[in-house]
């Protein structure tokens, strides 16, 4: 089989729908019926419940029986678990990610950049009884948390000097870059540090700090997420922010990276 340019095609449909149908269940925040798979991944809804049933066979996805709805199996979950103690990142921050933890009693993530969306990728859980959902997994625009804003902030400043040359607009459909542009700044002078309250669900909030490679290059940001009612202003200057500075140092010196000061 070839393509338009004539090239050989050796991809088979049937797997790589498969992993389409996988790509959608892992971005919808909630299960999704049959009828909206089919239209999303533009297939018969007989064809895509013989796919479905595949993928339940094999717990990659699982069916609720009294809805009919689907979501992400178990083993979706458990190969990417997998897959992430592989990670030189996390193997690296982890260790880290526990003291943390341990230290606050608060969870703490490993977050990278996907575009301008965050993916967090790891977590290390607290015992508090009352705490936000996990997010492990989960992706959300950069802007709506401290990991994509301090992320975004310390990456380039054109990001922020683009932001702040368009038109203030009050729709919905995202932040007022102006205002966006002038939190990021504010994030790159004062120490590469993001607080965000709400950005992430009524009563959450996050605090992040980014880690660095040898090449000073921004690779991601540690972040502390936690009720808001716990994290006070006092304790988030006094208590938080030192201690992810300190742990984001850490694990930046892991990646071979050196402050610039340390050669003065």
């Amino acid at each position: 089989m070839k393509n338009s340019d004539g090239d050989a095609v050796y991809t088979v449909q049937s797997v790589s729908k498969a992993i389409e149908m996988l790509e959608i269940l892992s971005d919808q925040p909630d299960s999704s019926d049959l009828p909206h798979l089919a239209a999303k991944i533009g297939m018969t809804r007989n064809k895509t419940f013989r796919l479905l049933a595949t993928l339940c066979e094999k717990g990659l996805v699982e069916r609720d029986l009294k809805r009919g709805d689907y979501q992400l199996g178990f083993n979706s979950v458990s190969f990417a678990q997998k897959m992430l103690r592989h990670s030189s990142v996390l193997n690296l921050a982890h260790p880290i990610m526990e003291d943390l933890a341990r230290r606050h009693h608060e969870a703490v993530y490993m977050t990278v950049i996907r575009g301008d969306d965050v993916l967090f990728l790891d977590m290390v859980d607290c015992e508090q009884q009352i705490k936000a959902m996990p997010m492990v997994g989960r992706r959300f625009p950069f802007f709506t948390n401290a990991a994509g804003k301090v992320i975004k902030a310390l990456e380039t400043r054109e990001l922020a000097d683009g932001l702040s040359q368009k038109k203030s607009r009050k729709s919905g459909n995202g932040p007022d870059p102006q205002k966006l542009a002038s939190e990021l700044l504010e994030i790159r002078s004062n120490g590469g540090v993001a607080i965000d309250c709400g950005g992430l669900g009524e009563g959450i909030s996050s605090v992040a700090v980014v880690v660095k490679d040898y090449a000073g290059k921004v690779i991601g940001a540690i972040t502390v997420l936690a009720p808001s009612f716990r994290m006070l202003r006092e304790r988030i200057e006094n208590e938080i922010v030192p201690s992810l500075i300190e742990g984001a140092a850490l694990i930046s010196k892991k990646f071979g990276y050196i402050p610039t000061e340390q050669f003065v």
